[in-house]
């Protein structure tokens, strides 16, 4: 990953051969190393233009003493750099944390840059056969997948699980993206110049624009606030979401389903009709999640209804003129059907003027006319033009569908089947709405405004804003269709009940005009999971369900909750428990005939259910994807995953891939077999990891302890947001707080407890290695539990961690933390072998070492900052000292840089 000697080359013999040794072995690849070199050397000569020689040579010094410390020849190194972070001034000390935060969001631009050119090297490679051969392959495409599928079985019965397939990601505004939008719009515009760079000729007048331009903006980066002043509205979140569609996923997607399509098909692809349906659909709950977030309003729902629509609607009136403009095919050789014909004498007798026009931009090119008129239908769909402009996306579905049948009847079939079958599947994934917004709301909410409603008195204005919600999806469902809005998260669903309130509140809100809603049960505690089948059982008997399942095939959405049941009772009961709530609901949908969607509330982070999606696929129950699979998506792993086009669609691809192989033969009867082989292990993991954190969190005055070693109180000055992180005015217990600030707050004293807390003691409860060794193997929630845990203890530092637990007075709980780690660390190293964690992962092992050293430097000052403020006379945020408060939110902000996590 990181060559250590990045911001400059080292000049002094102990320097070279300190860095020397760090990166012995570490194998970083040579282009990329070349990257973080010059974008490394770029910042030095940045801060020496802005600061002076004595800045870079501070940068410099706590740089060398944090790799230092990972030098057995110089045990004192940690203790130095801690001194010499004590050491800056206020001043100075902001300046470092800042400099080391610039240094992080470029190397995570090299990485990603790195990533994108493997990708490319791979896509210039020759396409694997999709043949019967593949069942040794690992089937991280669709392409793969689907032959794995085939040779199972059978031609007809793939063909049909593919023709099902679908991949629902579901965008949050959760705050846990700490980079404010403008860093994010400098580093794209590096990762365009880095791209430029690498094409240039070596030594040439492209190759020094392009570092010069790079200087210029790493100079920018650094000279930009690296803080909000203050907390996004929700709007602003919601246009902050909306650039992943304007500059990867509008398009992005419609290559994801070619690249299948030609993998699958070869050269017939683009040559007839695809066998690769629009798989892709895309949730959001930006601007319509009102759980806990009261600037969440039935206005912002609209509102973001309507900024996505215009976004969409833009997009789909330039696609249409773009390939509209390609179609100069003249009527001799490609003569349009009689429908293109009355499609184009339509718009000539209501826009006769318009038609003149185009008639003489395109004379002879029927096809190119038509579609041009498409776009100017959709522009004035946009402009809400109802007499000209589209009612419903059907509507140019089927005009598109005419234009393509017109082309391949006249034997255009490459036009029928390029271009326009693109524009098809962007309106089968994004319709006219983008996004399809859902709701959320707590149901003690509604539990309230139904019983001031029951009483027939006055009622409050939040039980007038919540009939409010419901006119809202009313009116999106009337402007953009069901699919644009309708779907309602009752968030702590705890009985059927609570299911049955939200249309009862309908009704309150509109009567017989209320509109169609597919109410969605969020199971998020211990408790509530194990009573999911119950519920969901008495709830579809309800009237309102019955009618919506039958108009639908039976559907029926379910959300888990990862994030709270972990905080609940720990991450691997957790786990365990929402295993066992998959495989309930799943044996119970099968057994009703009910089409079953699980929708997993994943965070970012592993200790809210994060981690890679494509492996935590294959380790569901049987029958609990079925070939649907659908997340939450947030924060930083929204531009992690869908910010780069390349990288998305890697992505989208082995998620779909795992979704298309989770419900093969061979997978179910292997998850269930394993399931079955290592339930023994499974319960005693349960209670032994369950007992262990209870007696960390359920201990007496643990929420203030866990308050003052972590920088939890200040997260919450930091402007991520528009959702307040906690649920009242002060965190009294661990009710009280949300499950972001929890796990960020652990992430950032480098403890990362919220990931494996209770792991290590499960495993000593088990105690036989052999047998562990054996189910890490073959059971593969096992494998996935303990490879995620292996990646969030790569990422601890007991030194720095024991540095923050000293804040507090309370050394039995501080021990108790040490001592879980201890034996979590040594069992996750017996069961994936070798010396060190990661071993059996050395990119992703390099990659975490390389940073150590990097984020080492900005915790010691973060902890010099909390110190100060934890010594304070007045408590943070009501006068205390101002610069310290600001020095510890830029190491917070640099942390999560260097982790690539928050919450």
């Amino acid at each position: 990953m990181t060559p250590a000697h990045s911001f400059s080359e080292p000049t002094n013999t102990e320097a070279i051969r300190v860095i020397g040794r760090f990166e012995a072995g570490r194998g970083t690849p040579d282009a990329m190393r070349t990257d973080v070199r010059m974008l490394g050397q770029l910042l030095g000569q940045v801060l020496r233009e802005a600061g002076g020689d004595g800045l870079f040579e501070d940068v410099e010094r706590l740089r060398l003493a944090t790799i230092q410390a990972y030098d057995e020849e110089t045990p004192d190194a940690f203790e130095r750099a801690a001194a010499i972070a004590e050491s800056f001034t206020i001043a100075r000390a902001d300046e470092v944390a800042r400099a080391f935060t610039c240094y992080f969001h470029l190397v995570n631009l090299a990485e990603e840059h790195q990533r994108v050119r493997v990708l490319r090297e791979r896509a210039g490679q020759p396409v694997p056969s999709t043949g019967s051969g593949t069942q040794g392959q690992t089937a991280d495409t669709v392409a793969t997948a689907y032959a794995r599928l085939r040779s199972e079985v059978g031609d007809d019965e793939a063909r049909r699980r593919l023709d099902g397939l679908r991949f629902h990601p579901v965008f949050t505004a959760h705050p846990t993206e700490a980079r404010r939008r403008a860093v994010s719009s400098s580093i794209r515009r590096l990762s365009e110049l880095l791209t430029q760079h690498d094409a240039a000729s070596a030594g040439g007048s492209e190759e020094h624009r392009a570092r010069r331009r790079m200087l210029e903006e790493i100079d920018t980066l650094w000279r930009t606030a690296p803080l909000r002043s203050q907390k996004p509205s929700p709007t602003d979140e919601v246009r902050t979401v909306m650039g992943v569609f304007d500059e990867t996923l509008f398009t992005t997607v419609p290559h994801v389903y070619r690249r299948i399509d030609d993998a699958l098909r070869g050269e017939d692809s683009g040559a007839s009709a695809p066998v690769v349906p629009a798989f892709v659909r895309i949730g959001s709950w930006v601007g319509g999640d009102r759980d806990g977030n009261p600037f969440v309003t039935a206005s912002v729902t609209r509102e973001a209804s309507q900024i996505a629509a215009d976004h969409v609607l833009r997009g789909l009136e330039r696609a249409l003129d773009r390939i509209g403009r390609t179609l100069t095919l003249s009527a001799d050789d490609t003569p349009p059907s009689a429908e293109v014909t009355a499609l184009w004498e339509r718009f000539a007798s209501a826009e006769p003027e318009l038609a003149a026009e185009l008639a003489t931009r395109s004379p002879d090119e029927p096809h190119r006319r038509v579609l041009l008129v498409l776009s100017r239908r959709v522009a004035a769909t946009r402009h809400g033009d109802s007499t000209q402009g589209y009612a419903r996306p059907e509507e140019l579905l089927e005009d598109l569908r005419t234009v393509q049948s017109s082309l391949a009847a006249a034997g255009a079939k490459r036009h029928a089947f390029g271009g326009v079958q693109h524009l098809i599947w962007q309106v089968e994934t994004y319709g006219f709405h983008l996004t399809e917004l859902e709701v959320r709301q707590h149901s003690q909410v509604h539990a309230k405004a139904l019983a001031e409603l029951d009483a027939g008195e006055a009622i409050s204005a939040q039980t007038e804003e919540v009939l409010e919600v419901f006119r809202a999806i009313a009116d999106i469902q009337r402007d953009r269709g069901l699919r644009a809005a309708g779907r309602y998260v009752v968030s702590f669903t705890q009985a059927a009940s609570d299911l049955a309130n939200v249309h009862r509140l309908a009704r309150y809100a509109l009567g017989d005009d209320a509109p169609v809603l597919d109410v969605v049960p969020l199971f998020e505690t211990f408790a509530d999971l194990q009573a999911a089948p119950g519920i969901l059982a008495e709830a579809v008997t309800f009237p309102e369900f019955r009618e919506r399942m039958a108009a639908t095939g039976n559907r029926l959405e379910v959300m888990l909750g990862y994030s709270d049941s972990s905080k609940d009772v720990g991450p691997v009961a957790a786990n365990l428990a929402l295993y066992e709530a998959q495989e309930k609901i799943a044996r119970w949908a099968q057994e009703s005939e009910i089409e079953l969607t699980l929708f997993h509330g994943r965070g970012g982070a592993l200790g809210r259910g994060g981690g890679p999606a494509n492996s935590a696929i294959l380790a569901q129950p049987p029958h609990s994807v079925d070939g649907r699979f659908k997340l939450t998506e947030q924060g930083e792993v929204i531009f992690a995953r869908y910010g780069e086009p390349a990288i998305a669609m890697r992505h989208i691809d082995q998620v779909a891939a795992a979704t298309l192989l989770a419900s093969s033969p061979t997978e179910e009867q292997r998850t269930s077999r394993a399931a079955e082989r290592y339930a023994e292990v499974a319960s005693t993991m349960d209670a032994a990891s369950r007992e262990r954190f209870f007696s960390l969190v359920k201990a007496e005055g643990f929420a203030p302890w866990f308050a003052t070693v972590t920088p939890m109180e200040e997260i919450g000055l930091l402007a991520l947001g528009s959702r307040p992180a906690r649920r009242g005015l002060s965190v009294e217990s661990l009710e009280d707080l949300r499950a972001i600030p929890w796990v960020f707050a652990w992430t950032q004293a480098r403890i990362n407890l919220a990931g494996w807390f209770g792991l290590g003691t499960a495993l000593d409860a088990v105690g036989d290695e052999e047998l562990l060794i054996e189910a890490y193997r073959e059971w593969p929630l096992l494998r996935t539990m303990i490879d995620n845990v292996a990646m969030s203890l790569a990422k601890t530092d007991e030194r720095i961690a024991r540095q923050y637990l000293a804040l507090g007075d309370r050394d039995d709980l501080a021990q108790l933390v040490l001592d879980e780690l201890a034996i979590t660390r040594r069992w996750v190293i017996r069961l994936t072998g070798g010396e060190r964690l990661l071993e059996n992962k050395p990119v992703l092992q390099r990659a975490v070492q390389l940073r150590s050293p990097y984020v080492d430097a900005l915790s010691l000052l973060q902890l010099r900052a909390l110190r100060a403020l934890r010594s304070a006379e007045e408590p943070t945020g009501s006068g205390a000292d101002a610069e310290q408060q600001r020095l510890l939110l830029l190491s917070v902000s640099g942390v999560a840089a260097g982790l690539q996590n928050t919450g």
